[in-house]
């Protein structure tokens, strides 16, 4: 997906490693992995990130000196501010390790968080302005250049840093990408982390701060998954993308409440939610751009948050990787043929479902055949993917320089069908949704009227 030009247009000036301020207590003793941590082993690491605008230059007082002089002591205060972070988040500065019993016929997988430089921090630099980002009908190939460990699957973590901040400067804005090996932490978990690195940049004091909402961690002497194999021994099969095309369709909080509206009525309930109907709407849109065959079988998947979904619940802020997937199935012409509220409560019963006991089956049957779960095993033909979610806090992140003009993804991580939920920047439960087809999918998405008379605004964000 990324062409050599594309990535000349951003160079690298300095890159380091930040290791946390002080030693967490728990950090000497190896961070384990969970089951699911082990499942995400063989997948690419999360990569999101925001985009500011510079303080702006208006004349020669004191304010635009200091908008001149901005970077240098940005780049310092945002080290810092991570080095503080990472004391809260201690298994983010380490690698992966394995370790095996005894008699070697059991083996898990940890972090070690004493054998590491830390986690990764680049400064990087590019002539695009911000309206070059957000001003184009598609998401152009450069954003995937500001960010770090492209391509990188979660078992690399045994040599590359489990956590790398990379800070583009544009000629009028500031691109903070974060790639966050994803055996280590979630979604839920990422922007919680990108939202207390903020906390502390904004923090006045410059000590180690208790933080609003700081992550809560398994037990380090807790019970340990093994597996009669070391996946870090194995070969992970490297999958390329094929070329996409990715934009950004934006749908208001109005039109999002008509959809709910459409499908409970048709179906006479109450319970279908905005998302689930927003779901419908894509799986339906994008099965019809595919133009298949009706007696082809077509799938939505949404990737559902576990910790409520656990016995006993987990609290919303409980470090690590607690989601998985609620799956619907249905063939095409039963899909296009029915209603919309019918494929709405469809997911909306997948929803439903997903509890605790599918929860721990679907996570068995992926540790059986853990290293075929590579980014490759995850995209089926006409499939449509609910990636991310609205909910998270994703532009609840400032660092200076006021609210965030846009997020962005990295190259990690799609394929054709592949959707990702963002909260509409404007707030008011408006979702942006981040869309991955085959250039000859989006066309047909782009012509369908029908589609396009929801999409309030489809360039920039």
């Amino acid at each position: 997906m990324v062409s050599s030009s594309s990535l000349s247009e951003v160079e690298i000036i300095s890159q380091c490693f930040v290791q946390p301020k002080t030693h967490h207590e728990k950090s000497k003793e190896p961070y384990h992995l969970s089951a699911m941590d082990h499942v995400m082993l063989s997948v690419q690491y999360i990569q999101k990130g925001l985009l500011f605008l510079k303080p702006s230059i208006t004349s020669d007082s004191d304010d635009a000196v200091k908008a001149k002089d901005f970077m240098g002591p940005f780049l310092e205060k945002l080290k810092d501010s991570l080095a503080i972070t990472l004391v809260h988040f201690y298994p983010l500065a380490g690698r992966l390790s394995t370790l095996k019993t005894d008699d070697a016929r059991s083996y898990s997988v940890f972090v070690d968080c004493n054998n590491s430089p830390g986690a990764g921090f680049i400064h990087a630099q590019s002539d695009l302005s911000v309206a070059d980002i957000v001003g184009s009908k598609y998401v152009p190939l450069v954003v995937q250049s500001f960010f770090d460990h492209h391509k990188a699957v979660d078992i690399d973590g045994q040599t590359m840093s489990l956590l790398s901040v990379k800070v583009t400067e544009l000629v009028d804005g500031v691109f903070i990408g974060m790639s966050m090996n994803h055996s280590i932490g979630d979604g839920s978990s990422f922007w919680q982390f990108f939202n207390s690195l903020s906390e502390t940049f904004n923090s006045h004091d410059s000590t180690l701060l208790c933080l609003k909402n700081p992550p809560i961690f398994r037990e380090v002497n807790g019970p340990i998954c093994r597996l009669p194999f070391s996946p870090l021994d194995e070969s992970i099969p490297r999958s390329e993308s094929p070329v996409l095309k990715e934009r950004m369709f934006h749908f208001s909080a109005e039109t999002l409440k008509s959809l709910k509206s459409k499908a409970n009525q048709e179906c006479g309930t109450t319970k279908i939610s905005s998302f689930q109907s927003l779901a419908a709407f894509m799986w339906r849109s994008i099965t019809r751009a595919r133009k298949l065959p009706n007696d082809q079988e077509t799938t939505c998947r949404f990737s559902a948050g576990n910790r409520s979904r656990m016995s006993p619940p987990l609290p919303p802020n409980h470090f690590g990787v607690y989601v998985s997937l609620a799956i619907k199935t249905t063939k095409i012409g039963n899909l296009l043929g029915k209603e919309f509220g019918w494929a709405a409560l469809e997911l909306h019963q997948a929803v439903t479902q997903h509890n605790g006991e599918a929860i721990a089956s679907q996570v068995d049957g992926w540790l059986n055949s853990l290293l075929e779960l590579q980014s490759a095993g995850f995209s089926d033909p006409n499939l449509v993917h609910m990636g991310s979610s609205p909910r998270f806090n994703k532009y609840g992140s400032e660092f200076g320089m006021g609210k965030a003009v846009a997020a962005r993804s990295g190259y990690n991580s799609k394929y054709d069908g592949k959707a990702s939920a963002y909260p509409g920047r404007e707030g008011g439960g408006s979702i942006d949704l981040e869309v991955c087809l085959l250039p000859q999918f989006m066309e047909a998405l782009e012509s369908d009227q029908e589609f396009m008379s929801f999409v309030y605004s489809s360039s920039g964000s």
